[in-house]
């Protein structure tokens, strides 16, 4: 079974993150099969353009709770779900093709970092956004450490990561972090439309122009991606941080 389904839509690949039961929450088969549709839709010369997006009531929750336990048992598994997280980073932000992202629902913690890991985000009126990473005792990373306080600078990017507190679509818009707010039934037909009036572009400009762009970030951003490693290790390995999800994940699972 794959957790990430893609199509073509004329020169744009869609793939779509499809664990809609669980708000698409991140676990390592998503990771993987995540990876693999990246990399296809990186490889396929049919392909110019990417539009990420979420089935069903989220874009992406977030880390999965349910297998923070696996994930946490010992060094080398904590190291292995970093390392896949990351290479979704790397995925969208070094790949020779711009990213679209369509997001929706939620996007939590990781589902946050993708997002803004794309290159375009259309995000649908009814997105909530945010950083639960602090309450748990948890470490961000996808490079946000890098990328978000250049976006929208160094004090509003320590709010949004000190207070958790959830934003609204029209919130991010305002800070610049996403370029479209509309209604959810029209969100992916103007993801598409977007990335098909990207796709009549130049392909050799844009190759060039995501070059260049991330040329300029991948010294630092890698820097940022290993210190975020770092971190998120000795925040797995935490018995304080682990009870705090523990405790999190039970309140959640007796909320449903």
């Amino acid at each position: 079974m794959s957790y990430v389904k893609t199509r073509m839509e004329g020169p744009v690949g869609v793939v779509t993150l499809d664990r809609p039961e669980r708000m698409n929450a991140i676990s390592g088969a998503l990771l993987d099969d995540l990876h693999d549709a990246l990399q296809r839709a990186s490889d396929d010369a049919a392909c110019r353009v990417i539009v990420l997006n979420g089935a069903g009531r989220a874009f992406c929750a977030g880390d999965d709770l349910k297998e923070f336990g696996e994930q946490s048992a010992s060094d080398a598994s904590i190291r292995l779900h970093i390392e896949r997280i990351q290479r979704i980073t790397r995925d969208l932000m070094f790949g020779a093709k711009p990213v679209v992202g369509a997001v929706h629902g939620f996007a939590v913690g990781g589902g946050f970092e993708w997002m803004l890991n794309c290159d375009m985000v259309v995000a649908s009126d009814d997105l909530v956004a945010f950083f639960p990473e602090m309450a748990w005792g948890q470490f961000v990373t996808g490079g946000v450490t890098h990328l978000l306080p250049q976006a929208i600078g160094h004090q509003r990017a320590m709010e949004l990561w000190l207070l958790g507190e959830r934003q609204s679509a029209q919130s991010l818009m305002s800070m610049g972090l996403v370029n479209r707010v509309v209604p959810r039934d029209a969100m992916l037909d103007t993801a598409l439309t977007l990335a098909a009036r990207i796709a009549e572009q130049s392909e050799k400009s844009i190759a060039r122009l995501k070059r260049l762009v991330t040329a300029d970030l991948t010294g630092t951003l890698s820097r940022s991606l290993d210190l975020e490693f770092a971190a998120t290790i000795d925040a797995f390995a935490d018995p304080d941080a682990a009870e705090r999800v523990r405790k999190f994940a039970t309140r959640k699972e007796h909320a449903r």
